[in-house]
């Protein structure tokens, strides 16, 4: 049932055109399906799931409608917004909103090696998270950058990496 429902979000997100604009409900049906498939150390598993967007994003009004109705397994799912990365104290997730990727190596420092899955709004360079949204064909996909995730202790499940772009 797992594998199936991967297979069928992610076949469907991916396939729907990134456009003028991005679809920020694609988006985060993209980030809550990378709760079911990323593993995060033990440690941390415990409370709420927490997800924290950095900057200015119309991704956070998704998120927060998503997280008001969602869980990750049994864990209610908090949501905060940061203005700049001296405000990140920790979280399971870090939503790297565009304003701040000229300034990703100051994102990166703050979260050092926490178990805290980066995800980028758009790659750009060498300015990538654990998990980057691209622009591939005209569509929205996503890229894992697996030395990101092993540093932070982050493991991705074969479906997810199977679905993510390779260079």
């Amino acid at each position: 049932m797992k594998k199936l429902f991967a297979v069928g979000l992610i076949g469907i997100s991916v396939g729907m055109a990134w456009g003028q604009a991005t679809n920020y409900q694609t988006v985060t049906l993209f980030v809550y399906s990378f709760t079911k498939f990323v593993q995060w150390p033990e440690e941390v598993n415990t409370g709420d799931f927490e997800i924290v967007v950095l900057g200015n994003s119309p991704v956070f009004a998704e998120l927060k409608t998503m997280s008001e109705k969602k869980k990750v397994g049994s864990r209610a799912i908090q949501l905060s917004k940061i203005a700049g990365p001296s405000e990140f104290k920790k979280g399971h997730i870090l939503y790297v909103s565009t304003e701040w990727l000229s300034k990703y190596s100051e994102v990166a420092g703050k979260v050092g090696d926490l178990p805290t899955l980066i995800i980028t709004e758009h790659a750009t360079g060498t300015n990538k998270g654990d998990i980057n949204f691209i622009h591939k064909d005209g569509k929205l996909a996503f890229e894992i950058n697996s030395p990101n995730l092993t540093k932070h202790r982050l493991k991705a499940s074969a479906e997810l990496v199977r679905f993510a772009v390779t260079n």
